[in-house]
């Protein structure tokens, strides 16, 4: 495995587009049971909030060393004005388009003995409006980056996902993207696609071998002019699928502790790697390894590039 191009990885500007939520951690301790309905009584002793969706892999990004920037679509409240806050703190280049018709999206989790015990989600599907004004931001701010990255989340954000990634290739810049849903149709000529186990059965239905696997695949990737083709599978690692061939890499053997924001890990370091100029085949290894290590961290997590090095 090469070194981790950190000195390269630092002069490339990643642009970050998708569906933004704030994830919102409530901690306790758990010490009875509420004499008003059979759930535990949570005391919360500490609050935590974490940029989570499209701005938890800008959060990677910025991490793993490259410069960062974040487009996307938030409410006119609190929720919002913290989103923009911690991207400020991150070093993150935030571009955001005030919705005044919705609420941000917001994921609230309350533990318990660091035990999730509830979530609770707030979300809304932005404005005809909101998304125009994104809409005209990707056009100023393609051009500028080494690369786009779009994480689909299937909140509304990436509404016209085949514009963005039409008008990024006319620039000749490079398109990641996490897919959400069946329509994989949508996502005509990106870079790559990274779906995981689950979302490639729902494109593609199920496989029974995996040369069943390789011939679904690499149908897809051909039926959508991709580059590149990426199935993460948990515990059985992640497979590419290119033009090249089909490479596999072994999952790092890593205690699990929590999976959630692992695909944002993953998707940001095939991105700042790629930018590079890395090959996909290489820039798997780099992204499997960092994804061994944040499913070992509590809740949407990043991944530094000193973890790497």
């Amino acid at each position: 495995m090469s070194r981790f191009p950190l000195e390269e990885i630092q002069s490339k500007k990643i642009l970050v587009i998708g569906d933004l939520m704030l994830d919102r951690y409530w901690f306790g301790e758990v010490d009875r049971i509420s004499p008003e309905a059979p759930v535990p009584v949570v005391h919360v002793a500490r609050r935590e909030d974490r940029l989570g969706g499209a701005a938890n892999v800008a959060r990677n990004i910025r991490a793993l060393g490259a410069q960062a920037s974040l487009l996307g679509i938030v409410g006119d409240d609190e929720v919002g004005k913290k989103i923009h806050s911690l991207c400020t703190e991150a070093g993150i280049q935030a571009h955001l388009v005030v919705d005044f018709t919705i609420d941000t999206t917001l994921k609230m989790r309350v533990l318990g003995r660091q035990q999730q015990l509830l979530r609770i989600d707030f979300e809304y599907p932005p404005s005809a409006t909101a998304l125009g004004q994104l809409d005209q931001q990707v056009k100023s701010l393609v051009e500028s980056h080494d690369a786009l990255v779009l994480s689909d989340y299937n909140k509304g954000v990436l509404t016209h996902v085949q514009a963005m990634i039409a008008y990024a290739r006319t620039k000749g810049i490079p398109v990641l993207v996490d897919p959400k849903g069946t329509d994989y149709q949508r996502y005509e000529g990106a870079s790559l696609v990274t779906p995981n186990r689950s979302e490639m059965t729902q494109a593609v239905g199920a496989w029974h071998s995996e040369d069943e696997l390789t011939q679904k695949a690499n149908a897809l990737r051909q039926r959508l002019s991709l580059d590149a083709l990426l199935v993460t599978r948990s515990e059985q690692g992640m497979t590419l699928f290119a033009a090249e061939g089909r490479s596999h890499v072994n999952a790092q053997a890593h205690e699990v502790y929590d999976v959630s924001g692992a695909g944002d890990t993953v998707l940001a370091t095939l991105a700042v790697t790629r930018a590079t100029g890395m090959p996909w085949s290489q820039a798997i290894l780099w992204a499997n390894k960092a994804g061994g290590i944040v499913v070992g961290k509590l809740g949407t997590s990043i991944v530094t590039a000193e973890e790497l090095l």
